[in-house]
């Protein structure tokens, strides 16, 4: 079909083109340009082209972006649009400009290859080629510029609407502000008819509700006087009678003003009070109907958990039985009352406390009935083990039974009537009007049960039996470690035990003390084989003092045995020490009125060995302000310091001299009894209201200075070998005898005086050689 030469697409450029073959024909047509050679049919020789320089084509890029300036409003935006084509135009006359010097570029050729196609060609069609080539390379352009000329119509398009839009605008703003202005007053108007509206709103809302007060009263009445009334009780509706009562009361009260107010207020009341009494009627009628068959059950067996499963138990579930009652029964006593039992101010606190407190009265009433059969059983066993065992072991087993009982009864009230009473003296408190309940029972409020059988036994009791049972009860009840965990039992039994004691066992115990004051120290007699001072036995310094010494000792460690340190500033402690000095001046008395027929023993060592010993127990049991000291006679040690033996030399001087009186003892050492403008007191007055402490240190220095001032005395006597006076050597020997047989095993005491002596004697010598100088 084709020949192979038509496949060879390198042409042989060293073979000329060869003549063309004349055709027969007359026609003759031109050769074509584009015809390959075929054998040795070749057209005219290719000339080699002359090399054609050409510029490199021209990139055509699309224009430039620029960002065109925002229009500032909708008349503007035209403008900024034909300033932003304007722009654009003249960058394409520019691109268009360096278009056509390109192509004048390319059409630059060598004279001669030009030359050539002229020859060849015509020239319509070299200019028809030019247009042809003009109009490609310009076709991108032309569609650029087509399109650019319809945004610019679409543009003018918009801008024309814009400006009628804004032209709409600007006419609808000015015709609302005519209306605006128009229909001010129009819209005053209307605010102040919508005040006017909402103020006759309110205003009828609350003649609706101070009607709703007045009209409630015919309902209401209708519902209590009505057949059966009582059976509301039951339901929680009856809740919301009281409410509204209550509420209406309070409105009646508020706006006494009110037309009626005063006829309603007293209706109003009237119908709370018969509500009040529905319930305590219900109330009282529901625990009757329990009662009566939980006495028969109890009353019927003799087993003690089976009697306490009826009476807390089974008692329990069938009071609550009835939740709607209780729960009306508590709401009335939750209204006088909180949960701790303080009342609550309210309006008609009256009504609800008085119907609250006879509840109580119902309710103990029946308790009351139906244990007494365990009550009396609990005392029979009491009263029987007082006589087989022992009181205390009995009063303690009587304690912990009730303090379980009452543990249990307030556990169930606190369930039946939702308030837990706690102590209080309020008279319109919970407690107080439970505490007037006074039953057989005993609860968290009734604890004279407890303290009428344990006083029956005490008060024929020894004294030494009723301190270990306070000091018992204290310890196990009143004092709770800190270690220990407090739990509601304890807690409840610390409450019980704070009362029983304070309002009962205390005044008890110091009334028994009184007694065994006046009986053993006061009115005791002073016998004269008891104005002695023994040898101290087994080296314990108080086995020789006076027998009512002696006493004093056992009741104050009695008394701090069975008490509280917080009770040390006791009445009861002071009349022992008091009585006891009394007894001890009573004593040195007798001994200085016999001491001409029988000088011993010394009545002043008599009082330094008894009141030394009256004070260091004293301070060894911490009563009153002294605390913090060594136990024994290391006390001694402390009174001693107070007299400041270094200062004995001046003081003994002074005393000497007359310029100082006994009054000084009573003070601080150095200041005069007229520093302080009070006279000295004579030296066996006692001043009751005196501190305790401070009488046992002025009666140790009175004795202590007139014993060391004789004996200072009686030492330079025998020094001086004065007519009558015994040797030096015999006095300082009865002087040791006398102080080891009162104070032996005690040297320090000893050591104590002795030196006491020396300074006073030395003292004296002193005074005598100033007196003689002079």
């Amino acid at each position: 079909m084709y020949e192979d030469s038509w496949y060879n697409f390198v042409p042989d450029h060293t073979h000329k083109r060869t003549p063309s073959i004349p055709q027969t024909s007359g026609h003759r047509r031109r050769e074509s340009l584009l015809q390959q050679p075929n054998g040795n049919k070749l057209s005219d020789a290719v000339e080699p082209l002359e090399e054609l320089f050409e510029e490199a084509e021209a990139i055509i890029e699309p224009p430039e972006a620029t960002l065109s300036r925002r229009a500032k409003s909708y008349s503007d935006f035209y403008h900024v649009v034909r300033a932003q084509l304007s722009k654009d135009a003249a960058a394409k006359k520019r691109r268009k400009k360096a278009k056509e010097r390109s192509l004048e570029a390319l059409m630059v050729e060598r004279v001669e290859t030009v030359e050539k196609i002229a020859r060849k060609q015509e020239p319509s069609q070299l200019r028809s080629f030019d247009d042809e080539l003009i109009e490609a390379s310009q076709q991108e352009y032309l569609l650029y510029q087509d399109q650019l000329e319809m945004t610019e119509r679409h543009l003018d398009a918009l801008i024309g609407d814009t400006n009628s839009v804004l032209d709409l605008l600007t006419a609808l703003a000015g015709s609302f502000r005519a209306v605006e202005s128009q229909t001010s007053s129009f819209q005053a108007q209307c605010d102040d008819l919508i005040s006017e509206e909402r103020r006759l709103q309110k205003l009828a809302d609350e003649v609706g509700t101070d009607l709703h007060y007045y009209a409630y009263l015919d309902g209401v009445t209708r519902r209590l006087n009505a057949p059966g009334a009582g059976r509301l009780v039951n339901h929680e509706s009856f809740g919301e009678i009281l409410t509204n009562l209550d509420a209406c009361i309070t409105f009646m009260v508020e706006h006494p003003d009110y037309r009626d107010a005063e006829s309603y207020l007293a209706r109003y009341q009237s119908l709370l009070t018969k509500a009040l009494h529905l319930l305590e009627v219900g109330f009282t009628g529901h625990l009757d109907r329990i009662s009566s068959d939980i006495s028969k059950q109890i009353s019927a067996t003799q087993s003690e958990s089976a009697r306490h499963a009826l009476a807390y138990g089974r008692f329990e579930e069938m009071v609550l039985e009835v939740d709607g009652l209780v729960a009306n029964a508590q709401r009335v006593i939750r209204s006088c009352y909180d949960q701790l039992g303080n009342p609550t101010t309210g309006q008609s606190f009256d009504y609800y406390s008085n119907t609250a407190v006879n509840i109580f009265s119902s309710y103990a009433d029946v308790r009351d009935r139906d244990l007494r059969p365990m009550t009396q059983h609990d005392l029979e066993a009491f009263r029987k083990e007082v006589k087989e065992v022992n009181a205390e072991t009995a009063c303690r087993n009587f304690v912990k039974q009730c303090y379980e009982r009452s543990y249990d009864e307030a556990s169930l009230f606190a369930k039946i009537f939702s308030i837990e009473p706690q102590y209080n003296v309020d008279p319109q408190s919970a407690y107080v009007a439970l505490k007037s309940q006074q039953k057989s029972l005993v609860n968290a409020a009734n604890i004279a049960p407890i303290a009428t059988t344990l006083q029956s036994v005490l008060q024929t009791s020894e004294l030494q039996s009723v301190c270990n049972l306070i000091g018992w009860i204290t310890s196990e009840y009143l004092l709770s470690e800190y270690d220990e965990e407090e739990t509601r039992y304890s807690v409840h039994c610390h409450d019980l035990t704070a009362r029983l004691l304070i309002e009962h066992l205390w005044p008890l115990i110091d009334a028994a003390f009184e007694a065994e004051v006046t009986k053993s120290i006061s009115k005791a007699p002073i016998s004269q084989d008891s104005l002695k001072i023994t040898p101290v036995v087994n080296g314990i310094a108080s086995s020789n003092v006076h027998p009512i010494t002696k006493r004093a000792l056992e009741l104050l460690a009695m008394y701090d045995q069975s008490m509280p340190k917080e009770r040390s500033s006791s009445p009861v402690v002071f009349r022992i020490i008091h009585e006891t000095i009394l007894a001890m001046q009573r004593a040195e008395s007798r001994l200085k009125s016999n001491k001409a027929a029988n000088p011993e023993p010394d009545p002043d060592l008599f009082m330094i060995k008894n009141l030394l010993i009256l004070k260091n127990g004293l301070v060894s049991l911490e009563f009153g302000d002294v605390r913090s000291y060594p136990a024994a006679m290391q006390h001694f040690g402390q009174i001693w310091d107070a007299l400041s033996p270094q200062n004995w030399m001046g003081l003994f001087r002074g005393i000497l001299g007359g310029s100082l009186s006994l009054g000084l003892w009573s003070s601080a050492v150095g200041a005069s009894p007229a520093a302080n403008g009070k006279a000295a007191p004579a030296r066996n007055q006692v001043q009751p209201e005196q501190d305790v402490n401070e009488k046992l240190d002025e009666l140790l220095r009175q004795s202590i200075y007139a014993f060391t001032q004789r004996w200072g005395t009686l030492i330079n006597a025998a020094r001086s070998g004065k007519r009558g006076a015994k040797s030096l050597e015999a006095t300082e020997k009865e002087l040791d005898e006398k102080l080891l047989t009162a104070f032996g095993g005690q040297p320090e005491v000893v050591a104590k005086l002795q030196e006491a002596i020396q300074i006073n004697a030395q003292a004296q010598n002193e005074l005598k050689a100033e007196k003689g100088v002079r």
